[in-house]
């Protein structure tokens, strides 16, 4: 009996030893609750703006949009950007530090090459909606493209992110046909469903 349990511990130690080898195992939960809290701010400043402005989202359906709120709104959408992706850096790099693992080796790039070629196409896709003015999309587009790199990324790092990538790409088709709800499915996908995935990740693997 004794012979067996050790096996069993022995092929469970392998088969660890082997998932960290092949998955960047050090994304923190963390960084998943800051970035949600970056785009409830993001959001909430947005919303500010159009109410300054007598911007109604649902009516407007974003056809009537001058050059300058949407401008604004692309700035707002970067500074979220650079703030999610700056404390998804420093804490993703603390539970490394923790785990006495490396940050930038094969496994994180590998995770951070299939992030970003949906991410990129999306950017992409979504400049061409601004060119032809189809704002309305956008706020959907990002949230399936957002939903696919994660999906595509998932191979890489922790499995409980291929749950969110389907649960944003679902949004965003939802947000595709509903495109006055647009901007409250972009705060709920990017904003509320990431502070709950990062601190069920960190319950989960961090503490």
């Amino acid at each position: 009996m004794n012979q067996q349990q050790d096996q069993l511990e022995a092929l469970q130690e392998i088969r660890n030893i082997m998932d960290r080898s092949s998955r960047f195992i050090s994304l923190s939960g963390l960084s998943g609750v800051f970035a949600g809290l970056s785009a409830l701010l993001g959001a909430a400043v947005v919303k500010w703006y159009f109410s300054q402005h007598n911007i109604n989202y649902y009516n407007d359906l974003a056809s009537n949009f001058r050059r300058e709120d949407v401008l604004f709104v692309l700035a707002v959408a970067v500074g979220v950007m650079v703030l999610a992706f700056g404390t998804a850096t420093y804490f993703t790099a603390r539970n490394a530090r923790k785990k006495n693992q490396r940050t930038w080796d094969n496994q994180s790039k590998r995770l951070l090459v299939n992030l970003a070629i949906p991410l990129a196409a999306g950017g992409v896709f979504c400049a061409i909606l601004l060119y032809h003015n189809i704002l309305y999309l956008v706020a959907p587009a990002m949230l399936i493209f957002y939903g696919l790199a994660l999906l595509n990324g998932s191979k890489y790092t922790l499995g409980d992110i291929r749950y969110l990538g389907i649960i944003e790409i679902i949004l965003g088709l939802v947000a595709s046909v509903f495109v006055g709800y647009g901007l409250m499915l972009w705060t709920v996908g990017f904003g509320m469903l990431h502070i709950v995935y990062g601190a069920l990740v960190y319950f989960k693997y961090e503490r």
